[in-house]
């Protein structure tokens, strides 16, 4: 079917054609008003991509990111925050809600699952493809009550965007909290372990006594060394004294006996007194009563000066003997000390192993508390990342249905209608309208076309075509009439 042929079918079946247009065109402009008119409120969020934390002072990562925002927008359109919205609203408190409730699930359920569900089936989230900005558009039967609900569903998704960064925080603390206590109780006992120590074996954190005991030991190794040689001088005078006491030697051989100075003196005062023996007996005589008197005084330091040579002699015997002792005292002394100074060095080894034990519970613990503090402020935050950029306004015009574009449809399906209908009735019930379909229908070309009056033209158009056979027709057949 060519041009032509399509506008002499839809002329003939011109009144279909309109017929369907109006039918449709007025049906929808019947629903169009019977239906409820739905009104769309939007509210808009801006999301702060980066920043700093105020807790920890440093940069928040870029968050600004296709995968986030899709995110977000699960996270509005989740029954979760639908349920906060129902909260916020008080929908329970409504008791057409209820009844409408009771009779669409039968009182099965909870009505917050059932109204959030229907709430969010009203919700349309679209974020921004090249901003951070994200609108929240709520469709109602009320305008008022569509931007009341839009924003609540923007302040809902902002406690629950909170809650989703507090609730982790909040379970770190509680967790920190119960490690802060148990660092706490091993701190405290590795402390009193560290006292009780101190206290047991006298040692204090600061003790100098280990330093002391340290130049004691010192000072007792000089003295045993500096005795050590008195002893073997005393001891080898003594020996030297006995061999020449042994081969019957005179004390006043011994060198040690006369380097005595009492000695010495007494030896010096006999020789003088001698020399005055001497010369008054040659002057007096050996009977006179001065010689006498001189032999016996000379006789006196003589026996003055062998009592001070045996004394002499005796006591280096007893210096070799305190010598010995001293040795033998500073022996004991020294070992003494040592083995104190090697248990206190034991204890302080002991101690310092207490004492890291300390160090190490304290860094333990106050790695933890100072974790635990800033858990505890992060779990104490009030300040979301989202903010509300623009407010929903009550619409004042109708969302749905829009009267101009569903007529504006309307005309054009039903125009698409009219012509189907056309088309169908045409099939239907065939007709000769054109000189095409005149050779169609004969299966013969047309020569010409004869007259051009009106009743030639309705003549032509009274053909029809079904069961034409082409024997009943000649190959030379030509048109009665001329068809338009």
């Amino acid at each position: 079917m060519d041009f032509s042929q399509f506008l002499s079918l839809l002329r003939a079946r011109i009144w279909v054609f309109l017929a369907t247009l109006v039918v449709t065109v007025a049906t929808t402009i019947g629903i169009s008003l019977i239906m409820q008119p739905q009104y769309k409120a939007t509210t808009t969020l801006v999301f702060d991509s980066k920043g700093m934390d105020p807790i920890l002072g440093a940069m928040l990562p870029v968050q600004m990111m296709p995968g986030y925002l899709a995110t977000q927008v699960d996270v509005i359109q989740s029954h979760r925050v639908a349920l906060e919205v129902v909260k916020m609203l008080r929908a329970s408190e409504n008791a057409a809600l209820r009844a409408k409730w009771t009779q669409e699930t039968q009182g099965k359920g909870k009505f917050e699952d059932w109204f959030a569900a229907t709430l969010l089936d009203k919700l349309d989230v679209k974020p921004s493809r090249e901003s951070s900005v994200m609108e929240v558009n709520f469709t109602w039967s009320d305008g008022g009550a569509a931007a009341a609900i839009a924003d609540a569903f923007a302040i809902a998704y902002q406690r629950v965007n909170l809650e989703l960064r507090v609730e982790p925080a909040r379970q770190s603390a509680a967790w920190f909290d119960d490690r802060l206590k148990q660092l706490r109780t091993s701190l405290e006992i590795a402390q009193s372990k560290l006292n009780n120590y101190q206290r047991e074996k006298g040692f204090t954190a600061q003790d100098e006594r280990l330093d002391l005991e340290t130049a004691r030991l010192a000072e007792l190794s000089g003295q045993y060394t500096q005795a050590q040689a008195q002893a073997a001088d005393s001891t080898s005078r003594q020996r030297q004294v006995n061999e020449f006491l042994t081969k019957g030697a005179s004390g006043e051989t011994v060198p040690d006996v006369l380097a005595n100075p009492l000695v010495q003196n007494l030896k010096a005062t006999l020789s003088l007194s001698e020399g005055r023996l001497q010369q008054t007996r040659s002057q007096l005589g050996a009977n006179h009563p001065e010689v006498k008197r001189l032999e016996a005084d000379v006789e006196g330091q003589r026996a003055k000066l062998r009592s001070e040579i045996s004394q002499a002699a005796a006591s280096l015997g007893q210096a070799a003997k305190i010598a010995q002792k001293r040795e033998e005292q500073l022996r004991a002394a020294l070992a003494d000390q040592k083995t104190r100074l090697l248990k206190m060095s034991q204890g302080r080894d002991e101690m310092q192993v207490l004492m890291k034990e300390v160090e190490s519970a304290q860094r333990a613990y106050d790695a933890v508390a100072q974790r635990a503090q800033q858990t505890n402020l992060e779990s104490q935050a009030s300040q979301s990342t989202v903010s509300v950029l623009t407010r929903a306004v009550p619409p004042v015009d109708p969302s749905f249905p829009k009267m101009f574009l569903n007529i504006l449809l309307a005309v054009f399906l039903g125009s698409m209608l009219g012509v189907g209908v056309a088309l169908l009735l045409e099939a239907l019930n065939r007709r000769v309208r054109t000189v095409r379909d005149l050779a169609e229908a004969v299966g013969a070309p047309v020569l010409g076309a004869l007259g051009s009056d009106k009743a030639a033209v309705k003549a032509a158009r009274g053909w029809r075509k079904a069961k034409v056979k082409k024997s009943l027709v000649p190959s030379t057949a030509v048109s009665a009439a001329a068809v338009r």
